[in-house]
């Protein structure tokens, strides 16, 4: 008997074929399964890539909101710089249209006034007139002043006479146009008398007469002594000849159409 008789061997003993073909069957399921589950795995897992793709969707829609609420508020604040310059335009345009008011009610002050004055005015030669119309009603120029013109009055008289229906007109000093007291100084230059230019001084460069006692060639003047605003002669008979106004040029009238406020005598 050897001595390794009794000695196990260390060699595994063979599987049988049956037992191969079970392991074989397992193994064969678990790869299955583990295929099945890859696939399920690679399924699940493409799900994230679907969602990257609608990425770009989602990031679009939202650029849009930006732009759109970026819109919006340009759109806002381009409401608020019209409103704003709406608003400073009627501010000035009030600004404005109180200045005109105030402008307009001092000018309508001022025209007033000058009205007033005018009217006072008016209404004191009126009551001169009354006054002096009242007093030749009661005494005749004819009975109380001589008719007759003689040496310088004749001459004096006999130059405005000629120029009845030459025109009015300021400034005149003829020959064939003349205002007031252009007329009465080249008439009386007729006979060497030098008047002055303008009706306020011819008012006051003879002596004081009354008009009851007046004489052909007499200077008659209408408003105050030294500021009387129209002269002319008179000529006899209650009348008289001077450069009336643009529509009567040089007239002769009688003492009732314009009764005259004093007169001087120079000759």
């Amino acid at each position: 008997m050897s001595l390794t008789a009794h000695i196990r061997s260390h060699r595994k003993p063979r599987r049988s074929a049956s037992t191969i073909a079970m392991r074989a069957g397992v193994a064969s399921g678990v790869l299955g399964t583990l295929a099945v589950a890859t696939a399920a795995g690679s399924a699940n897992a493409a799900e994230p890539v679907t969602q990257t793709l609608e990425l770009p969707v989602l990031t679009g829609d939202l650029a849009a909101q930006v732009a759109q609420s970026a819109q919006a508020t340009q759109q806002a604040a381009a409401n608020y710089q019209l409103q704003a310059e709406r608003d400073a335009a009627a501010t000035a345009a009030a600004k404005e249209a109180k200045k005109d008011l105030a402008d307009a009610k001092a000018e309508a002050k001022k025209k007033a006034e000058a009205a007033r004055k005018a009217a006072a005015e008016r209404a004191t030669r009126a009551a001169e007139r009354t006054t002096l119309t009242s007093t030749s009603s009661s005494s005749s120029y004819d009975s109380t002043s001589s008719s007759t013109a003689t040496g310088s009055a004749a001459a004096v008289i006999a130059f405005v006479k000629a120029q009845i229906g030459d025109a009015y007109v300021s400034g005149g000093t003829g020959p064939n146009s003349w205002d007031c007291s252009g007329l009465m100084q080249t008439a009386f230059k007729q006979v060497g008398i030098d008047l002055p230019r303008v009706s306020q001084d011819q008012s006051t460069a003879g002596t004081q007469v009354s008009l009851d006692n007046l004489l052909p060639g007499d200077i008659l003047y209408w408003g105050s002594a030294g500021s009387a605003y129209h002269v002319a002669v008179y000529v006899g008979d209650g009348m008289f000849v001077g450069a009336q106004n643009p529509s009567t040029g040089v007239a002769e009238k009688p003492m009732s159409y314009d009764p005259p406020t004093g007169a001087v005598r120079v000759l």
